[in-house]
């Protein structure tokens, strides 16, 4: 294990996914559109006579044959949309999240500096190992932690165990908005797929999930050491969060090209916290005596 280069198949035997539901639920989908339109083709005359006997008044035969062929069309591109859908999902879940994993880590230039790392949203654990296996490959001392709001720290333990980096890594439970850590603990903080989730249950469009996610950016920025560095990928909201770390005079802001996941658009999002550090309106100062 721990290798860069890894078949689809390998990623899933180890992670798995949060969410197989959705993917399988638009496949039997397609597949059942599919099914329809090729019927369609097949007893498409039978289907114009049809349409023909039952509304004569109201289809003539060439009516009926446009009736027949456009219905037979819209479910036939149906099943494509719904196809493309499901292997999308299916992709950002598994490979991709890999492959930003990847990449992300790639962002850090030097990782035999980072005694502390962070993966806000850790999940499954796809992003904390690979951090952790450049902890390994670099012969660093260094550890990163895993934060998630939900409790999967034995799951998630058992990957890093599956890619031989569990003496680099821990879990914890905690809320991003309010992270239990101190000021200037991490070297590096990172994470992945998970920003937009903050404040959802406010709606994903309203101001007071935007506050919420801000919250976010806030705290990542005020548990990174001075002269750290931040990488974040998200769908969506990237570009509030370039935004708001310019306010926070954030240096060397970075994005990438938009990568499509999860059916929209997606991006990384890379910063260094400078050497003197102004507090920022949105951080919060914790007293940790």
């Amino acid at each position: 294990m721990g290798k860069t280069g890894r078949d689809w198949t390998q990623i899933y035997a180890i992670y798995g996914m949060d969410d197989w539901q959705t993917p399988v639920f638009l496949l039997i989908h397609a597949i059942f559109f599919s099914a329809s339109s090729i019927l369609f083709l097949i007893y498409f005359d039978w289907i114009c006579s049809s349409f023909e006997s039952i509304l004569p008044s109201v289809f003539s035969t060439g009516f009926a044959r446009f009736a027949a062929g456009f219905t037979g069309s819209v479910t036939a591109l149906s099943a494509v949309c719904l196809f493309y859908a499901s292997g999308n999902l299916f992709y950002s879940s598994v490979a991709l999240r890999w492959d930003m994993a990847q990449r992300m880590v790639n962002a850090v230039h030097d990782w035999s500096t980072v005694k502390t790392a962070l993966d806000v949203g850790c999940g499954r654990g796809i992003l904390l190992n690979t951090v952790a296996m450049q902890l390994k490959k670099e012969g660093s001392s260094g550890r990163v932690v895993g934060l998630d709001r939900k409790n999967t720290t034995l799951s998630t333990l058992r990957t890093a165990g599956t890619e031989g980096v569990q003496e680099y890594v821990t879990c914890r439970e905690g809320d991003a908005r309010r992270l239990p850590f101190p000021d200037n603990y991490f070297d590096v903080v990172v994470s992945a797929g998970f920003v937009h989730t903050v404040g959802k249950e406010f709606g994903q469009k309203t101001a007071a999930a935007a506050a919420e996610r801000m919250r976010v950016v806030g705290e990542v920025v005020r548990v990174l050491k001075e002269g750290g560095v931040g990488v974040v990928w998200d769908l969506v909201h990237v570009p509030e969060y370039v935004q708001r770390l310019h306010e926070l005079k954030m240096e060397d802001v970075r994005v990438s090209e938009p990568v499509t996941a999860y059916m929209v658009r997606s991006q990384i999002v890379s910063f260094r916290k400078p050497s003197q550090h102004v507090v920022g309106p949105s951080e919060v100062r914790l007293d940790w005596r």
